[in-house]
């Protein structure tokens, strides 16, 4: 379906629409939707029946339809009822449909609408962009309307328009992937309440019941400078994501303890970088990113966008910035209106508000988790008590029947990653006490909780890799080394298969040359090794290396489409290990799963995003989890990690779900949710 597009230059005589519109590049009245040439059909789910065009900023009815909120706020001026059902309706009824409709909305290819300069098509939110640092039509245009403007100026040679010092000037990024930022400057503060193009979003679904206190995600962009002593020096973190993998962005895994960046302190997991040096790498390849990470040298420059978690109209309007802190929703129930909730109230004397001063022990509170000594209490109820008393906070939960609900302002702490041994993440810690915020260190007993792929989850290889398993046979001296150094382990965090680190040139199996660093290794003189954690599989390899003769089975993974040179990436204990993109090529049958289950309140989101899914272009693609949003359900259980593969949800397999199908299970799921996911180590730079 094509919306109907008015030629620029034929209608500049118009005086009442005498300017283009600077976001669509159209025609039309201020009050008017914005209007846009769409590539190919759009779904009838997607059409607005007042306008019959594809919806712009959807409103839901409490009857079940959707329409752009400028069609139904003009209809409702008129009429009291849906205009499909023609049940009674207010507008004030209606609210915002969920960021999954928006998202799909968003992500609608559209033509830029000057075609005689510029042929490019993008997604719809990108269009804006595009015209205002991209578009040559639009820059010939805007010269045309200034010098009109001026006429004293007729004849002179307007300049270029310029471009913003801190916008990104690589080209733009292709429709199939996206960058967190189109323009970002230094310590600027963005929003992300609508969510980046391609990134369906259940961490960001809204519902009626939020609309007192609604919220957006808010992030902000830094410069950050880091100075190492050695400059070849590995930095100690992992990375995941890159163009050639559904994530597009270059995403913190995890930062490693008694590091470089660990002890730097400023940059955190989920973390996304955006330069290096000056270099944009927000469309580079895994590789090229991790090329560009590991470059040695004394000073390195990042720019990194750093989530802030969800800040409402509340914080953003107090004297105390909500874009440094953790805005919080908990809900507490009680039994019967008696029920204490166990937290002591505070007033400061150099601060406005009410503050927690205590929970205690055993009580609902304590119990529940969710809130922390020093948090500020903005709201309970949706009574606003930015400047109210313990005494009326006291009241308003006295009174409640059942559900407290409470919205908390906390300035966030930093966590560390424990030691390889343990499965934790590192992240922004939400918990904040009494000690002034400093660091807080968790750490957790491994969960045991892995078991193999099921045959049900299983999937093909993603397009691209190729995965060869070989014998090699091997007639040897009984005192001859295999001549190999091996890593992983089913013990390691990651449950890893066995695989090569270094093939030594002293041993029989350089002299063969058939096995290679990186081959997983299956079996060795019939033995699974598959199975064995990485001391029984050492023990296994030497043992069966003192006979005559040896027979490994091993698996080659291929990347096709990669043009980069193997890189050597130093590790803890290892002199090599696999990038993370390289297990992403791993026969399913191989794999690890790991149950996470995550539990929430009513009026919360799991805070969490994902991307990937079956599409008509791409095919089948893995979901990654590319966002864990501070101080959500997701953030605070600290199992699940960016880069993270979704197998599963509640038992039902993802494999060949596109995202319009996936996201519906997990908005379903209102307070309890059990993600079934592999986790790969990200690649350390």
């Amino acid at each position: 379906m094509l919306a109907t597009m008015a030629d620029p230059a034929a209608e500049e005589h118009v005086s009442q629409i005498s300017e283009l519109c600077c976001e669509c590049g159209q025609f039309h009245l201020l009050l008017d939707n914005h209007l846009y040439n769409f590539q190919d059909e759009v779904d009838d789910e997607l059409i607005c029946h007042i306008c019959l065009q594809p919806l712009l900023q959807p409103m839901d009815t409490p009857c079940g339809h959707t329409y752009c909120f400028k069609c139904l706020e003009n209809f409702m001026q008129e009429y009291n009822f849906c205009p499909m059902d023609r049940k009674k309706l207010s507008f004030q009824q209606c609210h915002k449909s969920s960021l999954l409709v928006r998202n799909l909305l968003d992500k609608l290819i559209v033509f830029c609408p000057f075609k005689a300069e510029c042929q490019q098509t993008m997604q719809r939110c990108e269009l804006e962009a595009h015209l205002q640092n991209r578009c040559p039509g639009f820059k010939k245009y805007k010269s045309e309307l200034q010098r009109k403007k001026n006429p004293i100026s007729k004849g002179k040679e307007d300049p270029p328009t310029k471009v913003e010092a801190n916008t990104p000037k690589d080209p733009e990024v292709p429709s199939g992937g996206s960058s967190l930022v189109a323009e970002s400057s230094g310590a600027a503060v963005v929003s992300l309440g609508t969510a980046e193009p391609g990134l369906v979003n259940p961490a960001f679904e809204e519902t009626e019941e939020d609309l007192p206190q609604r919220t957006s995600l808010v992030a902000e962009t830094t410069t950050i400078e880091i100075h190492r002593e050695d400059p070849e020096e590995e930095l100690g973190m992992r990375i995941v994501g890159g163009k050639d993998t559904p994530l597009g962005n270059i995403v913190v895994q995890e930062v490693l303890r008694d590091s470089v960046i660990a002890a730097d302190g400023r940059i955190a997991p989920g973390d996304h970088i955006l330069e290096v040096n000056g270099v944009n790498i927000s469309s580079v390849t895994h590789c090229q990113a991790v090329s560009f990470l590991r470059h040695p040298g004394p000073v390195l420059h990042l720019m990194v966008l750093q989530e802030k978690g969800f800040s409402n109209k509340t914080a953003q309007q107090d004297s105390t910035s909500a874009t440094n802190r953790e805005v919080i929703h908990v809900t507490l129930i009680k039994r019967d209106r008696s029920e204490p909730l166990g937290i002591k109230l505070i007033r400061k004397t150099d601060e406005a508000g009410i503050f927690i001063l205590d929970l205690l022990e055993g009580g609902l509170a304590a119990k529940n988790g969710k809130l922390s000594r020093n948090d500020r209490v903005l709201s309970i109820n949706g009574q606003d008590l930015r400047q109210g008393t313990p005494e009326a906070a006291a009241q308003i939960i006295q009174t409640t029947e059942s559900r407290v609900n409470f919205v908390v302002l906390r300035q966030p702490g930093v966590q560390l990653s424990d030691p390889v041994e343990d499965g934790s993440t590192s992240n922004n810690s939400s918990s904040s006490s009494s000690n002034g915020g400093s660091p807080v260190h968790h750490r957790r007993r491994l969960d045991q909780n892995h078991y193999r792929r099921k045959s049900n989850y299983q999937k093909d290889l993603p397009q691209g890799y190729i995965s060869h398993e070989k014998t090699v046979a091997i007639k040897k001296e009984p005192k001859e080394s295999l001549g190999i150094t091996i890593g992983g382990g089913r013990d390691n965090k990651n449950k890893l298969p066995i695989y090569v680190t270094s093939v030594q040139p002293i041993g029989c199996l350089f002299r063969d040359g058939r096995i290679k660093r990186g081959d997983v290794l299956l079996s060795i003189n019939g033995i699974d090794l598959t199975h064995l954690n990485y001391y029984e599989a050492v023990s296994a390899l030497k043992s069966n290396a003192a006979s005559h003769s040896v027979v490994l089975k091993a698996l080659e993974i291929l990347a096709l489409n990669s043009t980069e040179p193997s890189l050597d990436i130093k590790e803890q204990g290892f002199s090599w290990s696999p990038l993370w993109i390289t297990w992403l090529g791993l026969p399913s049958y191989l794999h690890c799963c790991q149950d996470i289950v995550l539990s929430k309140g009513n009026l919360e989101s799991w805070g969490f995003s994902i991307v990937g899914g079956f599409e008509e272009s791409k095919g089948n693609q893995p979901f990654f989890i590319k966002t864990i949003v501070p101080g959500t359900p997701a953030f605070r259980d600290r199992k699940l990690k960016c880069g993270d593969e979704i197998v599963a949800v509640n038992g039902v397999p993802a494999i060949g779900m596109s995202n319009s199908e996936l996201i519906p299970m997990l908005k379903e799921q209102r307070n309890k949710v059990t993600l079934t996911v592999v986790s790969w180590p990200g690649s350390l730079v």
